[in-house]
């Protein structure tokens, strides 16, 4: 692991510093009260303190959603969270910046933060092991741990100057301790509008109209929301692209897949949908 990213990370047991140990061929992170965290062969580590409630997006989930940003089908969002981070990362941040994604998934969208910023490290932090397998290998100065969200971070206190959040949970306590007073949190959230041609025809899940209303009490108290662009782009799919891109999301989980199928197999090609993003800059607010 990048010796710029091991510094910053914490024991999740314990907050101590944690250092890397071998054992013939087996790796581990461990900190000096001796909690030690294996490192899987796929490159990541498991940095959980105790069992997660739930297990991520599955191989599956995570499989489609490799192939259809492979397509670049979401390509703006990785352009507009790169154009945002070299506005948002400065000096203050530190002798160099560590770039923590929070709900990573394949670490796409944090390889291309970190191609925009070549000083920059970053750690994908997610609770999917199939995810964090792809995010591992996703550019040569990630590292890619897992953890849940909801607990506490294994990442020092200011330890991050820039975090990012895409389509994901938000822990605001978590988040304000983890970033430097002068980082910024960049939040991806779907607009009213995104996916809309596709969510009656194929009974999809809509956007909840009060989504900005819970992202901002999600954070509010820890953070002031300094700016915001809205992106979009029109999509022209197949309808195997579709399925690809029902499988990667959150109706995967509530969409049967038989009636699914036989409505995406009705639809006629090309099948036109709007992509529609939110990215909100917020700022942490004085500790």
């Amino acid at each position: 692991m990048d010796p710029r990213i091991l510094q910053r990370l914490v024991c999740p047991v314990c907050g101590e510093p944690l250092s890397e140990a071998h054992a013939g061929t087996s790796r581990a992170l461990r900190c000096p009260r001796r909690h030690s965290f294996d490192v899987a062969r796929q490159g990541y580590v498991n940095l959980l303190a105790g069992r997660a409630p739930h297990a991520g997006d599955t191989a599956e989930m995570v499989a489609a959603r490799a192939d259809f940003l492979a397509a670049g089908h979401y390509d703006l969002i990785s352009t507009a969270l790169a154009e945002a981070a070299v506005a948002a990362v400065g000096p203050a941040a530190g002798a160099y910046p560590l770039v923590v994604e929070a709900g990573a998934g394949t670490g796409r969208h944090l390889a291309a933060v970190l191609a925009a910023l070549p000083d920059a490290v970053g750690l994908a932090l997610d609770v999917s092991k199939p995810a964090l397998r792809r995010a591992a290998r996703a550019h040569p100065r990630v590292a890619a741990a897992l953890a849940d969200t909801w607990q506490r971070l294994p990442v020092a206190d200011g330890g991050a100057a820039l975090l990012l959040n895409v389509f994901a949970p938000r822990n605001g306590a978590e988040f304000h301790r983890v970033l430097d007073p002068a980082g910024a949190l960049l939040v991806v959230t779907p607009a009213a509008e995104h996916l809309a041609e596709l969510i009656g025809p194929l009974g999809l899940l809509r956007v909840d109209p009060a989504k900005q209303d819970r992202v901002a009490g999600s954070l509010g108290g820890h953070f002031t929301r300094t700016g915001e662009t809205v992106h979009r782009a029109e999509l022209t799919l197949t309808r195997a692209e579709v399925a690809t891109l029902v499988g990667m999301g959150p109706s995967a989980w509530h969409t049967d897949p038989t009636g699914l199928a036989a409505r995406v197999a009705a639809a006629a090609e090309p099948v036109r949908a709007t992509v529609a993003i939110r990215l909100a800059v917020w700022r942490p607010v004085p500790r």
